[in-house]
């Protein structure tokens, strides 16, 4: 009797160990939405595995599940890229199928520019989280509708773009946390002026610039054309259209300007306290550009309804140029300025408010993280502006409640940019 029930307790402990550590893998799904499994862990799935989409595979705290692209070769390099931990990882070729998957926490979008809006906002309408590459969306129409979406089905979104909370920030030297705290200070007075080129430290990579003469050559039979192209026009297919060269070309995202823009411009955006807010005009110094390839561009002017304004210096003219520069002083790259004793002086200050800048730890929260779609929204429309302004090669002005163009139909008309059928937002 005595080992009959010893053999129970032995039977029941097995089976109880047994039935945690399954239970420590059950994805959040099973458990009902807002919950997580004891793991801790997220599962997510990557759209796009190109280079970008290949560089976010191992997160901590999550765990890929799916991949997809509409490139067989980047599908395989994807999943040969994960090693043992690609076992069990589903494959796909079209991004509906990945966002309905219910075992899939996270939707990464690592696509070319114009599909971001597209599939992200019918990841949040499939109730799903998202981690969205830069620039947000391809046109200040999509990003107001992908806001909607987002806040409409509560879900929680990044736009991975981090220097607004960490890492140094390019020529600057040093993370944004001390130029927000220096602005917040007043020490360098008001309305400020933040010059973005060379000599600031930025580099506007205007070798992202289309061809104007390309050849229609055969499509590979790795990639799925059609799909690739999407919701933009059709146009012969190059292979400088697709891949690592589609920057320069409109119709998939904006040069140097699409590509490095929300990165540069977005924790302007914060230092400055523009967040919910957009300036009212953008004025242009460029050549005319081509109606299909993104050319170079001399200067972008962006003046908000207070006086302050962000120029972005293309050809790198202002050589002696502040990063930023006030009434009562100036920064230059690298921290340094010409108010006396800035860090004794800062040091009197405090801090900004924290950020929630965990990713992960904002899913299972809920809790709105630092770079969001509100704020990313209105990054992407400075980007979005000086596209429209440089398609038009002329300066446009701006209500930055409308979130429209004054008196000008030829701008609001880019606003919201034709999609090729059956695609829409």
């Amino acid at each position: 009797m005595a080992k009959q029930n010893s053999d129970s307790r032995r039977s029941f402990i097995k089976n109880s160990l047994g039935a945690l550590a399954a239970f420590t893998i059950v994805p959040r799904h099973v458990l009902g939405r807002g919950y997580l499994a004891p793991s801790d862990q997220l599962t997510k799935a990557v759209i796009g595995t190109g280079g970008m989409g290949r560089n976010h595979f191992g997160y901590a705290g999550t765990r890929v599940v799916a991949l997809c692209d509409v490139d067989s070769k980047h599908l395989q390099e994807g999943l040969a890229l994960l090693g043992d931990k690609g076992k069990g990882v589903k494959t796909f070729s079209d991004y509906r199928e990945v966002i309905n998957l219910p075992e899939v926490d996270i939707v990464h979008v690592a696509t070319p520019p114009h599909w971001h809006g597209i599939i992200a906002a019918d990841a949040a309408r499939a109730g799903k989280d998202i981690w969205c590459e830069k620039p947000m969306t391809a046109t200040i129409g999509e990003g107001k509708r992908l806001v909607e979406a987002v806040q409409q089905h509560g879900r929680i979104f990044r736009l991975n773009t981090w220097f607004r909370f960490e890492d140094n920030f390019y020529g600057m030297g040093t993370t944004v946390k001390p130029i927000k705290k220096l602005v917040d200070s007043g020490l360098l007075g008001w309305p400020l002026k933040v010059t973005i080129g060379k000599h600031t430290g930025f580099d506007w990579k205007f070798y992202w610039v289309g061809k104007t003469n390309l050849e229609q050559m055969p499509v590979p039979k790795e990639l799925n054309y059609d799909m690739w192209l999407g919701p933009a026009p059709y146009k012969p297919y190059n292979p400088h259209r697709v891949h690592g060269t589609f920057r320069g070309y409109w119709d998939y995202d904006g040069g140097g300007l699409g590509d490095m823009g929300q990165h540069y411009i977005d924790p302007v955006q914060y230092i400055l306290g523009k967040d919910d807010t957009s300036p009212v005009s953008v004025e242009i110094d460029a050549p005319q550009q081509h109606f299909d390839a993104v050319g170079t561009w001399r200067r972008i002017t962006y003046t908000y309804a207070d006086g302050c304004q962000i120029i972005l210096d293309g050809e790198g003219v202002d050589d002696k140029a502040a990063y930023i520069e006030g009434p009562k002083g100036k920064l230059y790259p690298g921290f340094r300025s010409d108010i006396p004793d800035l860090e004794k002086k800062l040091a009197a200050f405090p801090d900004p408010a924290p950020q929630q800048i965990d990713f992960v730890d904002a899913v299972k929260r809920r809790r709105k993280f630092a770079l969001n779609e509100e704020n990313g929204h209105r990054s992407a429309t400075l980007v979005n502006m000086g596209k429209i302004a440089l398609k038009l090669n002329r300066s446009l002005k701006f209500d930055p409640v409308k979130q429209e163009f004054i008196d000008d139909a030829g701008a609001n008309a880019l606003i919201y940019q034709p999609m090729r059928g059956p695609w829409t937002i």
